[in-house]
């Protein structure tokens, strides 16, 4: 048996019939760039999501759930079952083992969007990706009491400008029917998209989240006892109470005797996590839905070569002559059915390098894009272990799903050698 001479005989049969096959291919390639696509983007997103906190070693807030801490004070989602009082914020700063702090106070909301009081710290301190740190596009950090900075996403949606006013609501809900409109905001800044739930986020004073309260009572304003803006400016604005800190430790060694001295403070109940533990954690759970996408797309592509071994069974009547010409020139039935193993195989390989340079021009056309609207940096680079045994499975999946045709070549082509012979 001349392997060369099947190569050569099956390259020729696959050009010859190039017009249809290349619609298998097209199929082929495209189901072979979304499976790619899923598992790039599983990767990427993982990264992203396991990243959107670095830098930081731990979040501290009431007594709860680790998981509840994270969602509300990094992903803001969902609410702090209690607060922090002011006075704790300040002996934990006192701290020798603590580096940094970084307070937030969450509660209220703007067209949906959360609003996050900090301070001048969040933009020094917060981290996310590969150590990155906050920039501002345009505009400068808040430095009066009700100056706001607005995130990539909410600056985009309602095209804010630099200086325009806002008016926040009471609340964290998407719907707010409590607005403080005695007291709107004047746009400070605008941050870069960074991916993270930072973009998602207006960030204003600890002071100025204060002073929009002024006159409440209960979460309800008291009628005649609201205050404007310069009057709230006159007040003692220094908070009571916070949502969580963003913590930083003098030494990385430190931070699991850190962690347990917080969880044991007396003077008021804490939960201290390790951010980095508690996004696992939150990925673990939510790992099962991109396994399960992961999983169709392989039924995609296995579905695309199963048309490709249906296209070829049904080429075999139009090739009868074909295989007529190849028997009675000496071709024997293994090499009939090698034909069709290698059609298969090489059409799988030229599916997959087509999807691997489709991938590499959707990733760079579509990159600024997904970062400038969804902040999710996507970026070129070789493909991962994984990503070459999914692209290496095609060809050989498709050798395997060649011997459909093969075997049906083979056996007609025997019954047949058998049947000249039993005539003579």
């Amino acid at each position: 048996m001349n392997l060369r001479l099947a190569l050569s005989l099956a390259l020729a049969s696959i050009w010859h019939r190039r017009g249809i096959l290349a619609l298998v291919t097209l199929t082929l390639t495209l189901s072979i760039v979304l499976l790619l696509g899923v598992q790039y983007l599983r990767t990427e997103v993982r990264q992203s999501f396991t990243s959107t906190i670095s830098g930081t070693d731990l979040i501290v807030g009431a007594r709860g759930g680790q998981l509840n801490l994270l969602l509300y004070s990094v992903f803001h989602l969902g609410n702090a079952t209690n607060n922090i009082h002011w006075s704790t914020y300040e002996k934990l700063r006192q701290m020798d083992s603590v580096d940094w702090l970084v307070p937030l106070s969450l509660g209220d909301s703007y067209r949906g969007y959360r609003v996050v009081g900090t301070d001048s710290g969040f933009l020094k301190h917060y981290r996310h990706g590969n150590d990155r740190p906050l920039q501002l596009v345009s505009g400068d950090w808040f430095d009066d009491v009700f100056d706001v900075v607005l995130g990539a996403n909410v600056a985009r949606e309602f095209h804010h400008q630099l200086g325009e006013e806002l008016v926040l609501a009471h609340g964290g809900g998407a719907t707010s029917f409590l607005r403080h409109d005695q007291t709107p905001f004047r746009v400070s800044g605008i941050l870069a998209p960074t991916g993270t739930p930072v973009d998602r986020a207006v960030y204003v004073s600890l002071e100025g989240l204060e002073a929009i309260h002024a006159g409440w009572e209960s979460g309800v304003p008291r009628p005649g006892r609201t205050l404007s803006k310069d009057q709230a400016r006159q007040l003692n604005l220094a908070p009571q109470a916070i949502t969580a800190v963003l913590l930083g430790a003098e030494r990385k060694v430190l931070t699991f005797r850190l962690q347990r001295q917080l969880n044991e403070y007396e003077d008021e109940p804490l939960t201290a996590i390790l951010p980095g533990i508690a996004l696992s954690e939150l990925w673990r759970i939510m790992g099962q839905f991109e396994r399960a996408l992961l999983a169709i797309t392989g039924f995609v592509v296995i579905t695309s070569l199963v048309g490709l071994a249906a296209v070829l069974l049904t080429l075999q009547v139009h090739r009868q002559q074909e295989i007529a010409i190849l028997r009675a020139t000496g071709a024997s039935p293994i090499l009939i059915a090698l034909l069709y193993v290698i059609e298969c195989t090489a059409l799988a390989t030229l599916a997959s390098l087509l999807a691997v340079l489709v991938g590499v021009a959707l990733i760079a056309a579509a990159g600024p894009w997904l970062v400038d609207h969804y902040g999710l940096h996507l970026q070129l680079r070789p493909l991962d272990s994984s990503e070459w045994l999914m692209l290496a499975g095609v060809p050989l999946a498709a050798a395997l799903v060649g011997l459909i045709p093969a075997v049906r070549a083979w056996w007609n082509s025997r019954r047949q050698h058998f049947g000249t012979t039993s005539t003579e």
